[in-house]
């Protein structure tokens, strides 16, 4: 049961004139007993006429999934199959993260029709967003009191990475339609991977002069090449307790997504094979095999619900799960964080076994106010901040040297930065000639 705000205005309307003037006659007391039984009445008579909350069946339509920071729209059906109309109002128990703009609707459900309240979604986390129940109150025909029930509507919606380094991709894709020859550009050089033969202009290198074909030919005929296809991409990502951090407002694991969607696209297109892990202890996520669209599609699914586990990253596992993923040399993406040579201790133990079989690349965020704060220094509070600064940076730049010495390369950026970084080394890499 609910008492309305009506109920109490209605107790006040009569009870301050009966204290004011009551007293007068010394009559205040009895008079306010009568009036607040009276209220009371008329209370439990409207309780009774109200409908029957739980007489209410509830339906959900929800859409599957919705990108992070797109807005979206669940329907919720109530079907009245009692035998009073239900009048009164609902509220949507979404949880907070799902960014619900109203959670609360006034209704009016006469007896056997149904109505639908549409509630509009605007997501501010990844992840599974649920809702479990539905409040109800149905008021009689005075307002007065209502009849309160909490019924289960079970729903979720999965929220997917925003993807927004896509905006990078057409870039990426015009450079690398330029790497495979599709495209005419005034550079010299040569790939890994034989692709057809040509005759001679000035500027070739002579080394790619193909003499049994320019005897033949009677004419200097030169091989052309592209990089190689079909290589091997294993992404792994540090889901451990450093991935927690958030910079520039988002949360490090979500750089990492952004650069792991980012790279994946543009290594599916270039026709190599991409697998991707997310681990700290255990594997959280996995996708393997797929290319295309279904490549971008099952990354997403698997991403969506992976959230930073409070835990250090068990790194001696992890050339162990590339092995699982392929045993042919393959660029390996380590996709974490280079913060102090302490935290980064077991990275770099296990780098050695990595590079002696992979081609592999470290990728870290890097705090932009860290940057900031080295220039500031106006007073002694900022003057000892820029020195706390600086020597972050300087940690950060150690354990970068320290992991380029095992034979790794190493990319660092901003938030917005890191994923075209990533995505920039793939593609110097393969003009390289090196994958």
């Amino acid at each position: 049961m609910a008492v309305s705000g009506r109920f109490v205005l209605l107790v006040a309307l009569g009870a301050v004139p009966i204290v004011l003037f009551g007293q007068l006659y010394g009559l205040a007391l009895p008079a306010l007993g009568w009036w607040l039984a009276l209220v009371v009445v008329l209370g439990i008579v409207d309780l009774i006429a109200a409908g029957s909350p739980r007489a209410l069946a509830l339906e959900r339509a929800l859409p599957a999934r919705v990108r992070l920071g797109e807005t979206t729209a669940g329907e919720l059906y109530l079907t009245n199959t009692g035998r009073r109309p239900v009048n009164g109002t609902v509220r949507d128990a979404w949880q907070p993260s799902a960014g619900a703009l109203t959670t609360r609707f006034a209704v009016r459900v006469p007896r056997g029709e149904r109505r639908m309240v549409t509630v509009v979604l605007r997501p501010f986390r990844r992840g599974e967003r649920r809702v479990e129940e539905v409040g109800i109150r149905s008021f009689g025909p005075l307002g007065l009191w209502a009849r309160q029930a909490t019924l289960r509507a079970p729903g979720r919606i999965r929220v997917l990475p925003p993807f927004t380094s896509r905006k990078h991709l057409p870039s990426r894709l015009a450079r690398l339609r330029e790497l495979d020859g599709r495209t005419s550009i005034m550079i010299r050089g040569q790939g890994t991977e034989f692709d057809s033969l040509r005759e001679y202009v000035r500027g070739d290198d002579v080394r790619s002069i193909d003499w049994r074909a320019t005897a033949r030919h009677n004419d200097v005929v030169v091989r052309t090449w592209r990089p190689e296809r079909d290589r091997r991409v294993v992404i792994v990502i540090d889901s451990g307790r450093t991935s927690a951090a958030r910079i520039d407002n988002e949360p490090r694991l979500d750089t990492a997504f952004e650069a792991a969607l980012l790279l994946s696209a543009l290594a599916t297109r270039a026709g190599d094979r991409v697998d991707v892990i997310a681990y700290d202890r255990r594997v959280r996520a996995r996708v393997k095999g797929a290319t295309g669209a279904a490549l971008l599609s099952g990354l997403v699914d698997a991403l969506a619900p992976v959230d930073p586990e409070l835990l250090e990253t068990d790194w001696a596992a992890i050339p162990a799960q590339v092995r699982q993923v392929t045993n042919q040399r393959a660029l390996v993406v380590l996709l974490t964080s280079l913060e102090t040579p302490g935290s980064s201790r077991g990275l770099l133990a296990v780098l050695p076994q990595l590079t002696q079989r992979h081609l592999v690349l470290v990728a870290s965020v890097t705090d932009p106010e860290t940057f900031a704060r080295v220039s500031r220094r106006s007073d002694r509070e900022e003057t000892y901040t820029a020195a706390a600064a600086e020597r972050a940076l300087l940690d950060v730049a150690r354990v970068a040297a320290a992991a380029r010495q095992q034979g790794a390369d190493v990319v660092t950026g901003a938030p917005a930065d890191l994923p075209p970084a990533v995505a920039d080394r793939y593609l110097a890499l393969k003009a390289a000639g090196r994958l």
